[in-house]
């Protein structure tokens, strides 16, 4: 499901014009991505939880040459399922 086609679910489910349901989910992503950034987390009830996690730095090996390498420390998002989500989709 893209981007589009939430917006247009949103706007089928709600009835409200299609700009607000674009300009709601808009929202909703810069906030999660707002905390996140920050190092907090985001739960929402029923669904999941967004948690930022770290990379430490590390030595890694270019699988062509086999060369040693240094990978740098990194931060990523990451996505636990909550259980209400993890049982509607067995």
């Amino acid at each position: 499901m893209t981007k589009a086609e939430i917006v247009d679910k949103i706007v089928q489910d709600t009835g409200i014009t299609k700009a607000a349901a674009e300009g709601s989910l808009k929202s909703i992503i810069a906030s999660i991505t707002k905390s996140l950034k920050k190092g907090d987390s985001v739960t929402l009830v029923g669904f999941g939880s967004f948690v930022a996690t770290k990379r430490a730095a590390r030595q890694g090996r270019n699988p062509q040459t086999g060369a040693a390498i240094k990978i740098k420390a990194s931060k990523s998002a990451r996505f636990k399922p909550g259980k209400a989500l993890k049982d509607a989709i067995k």
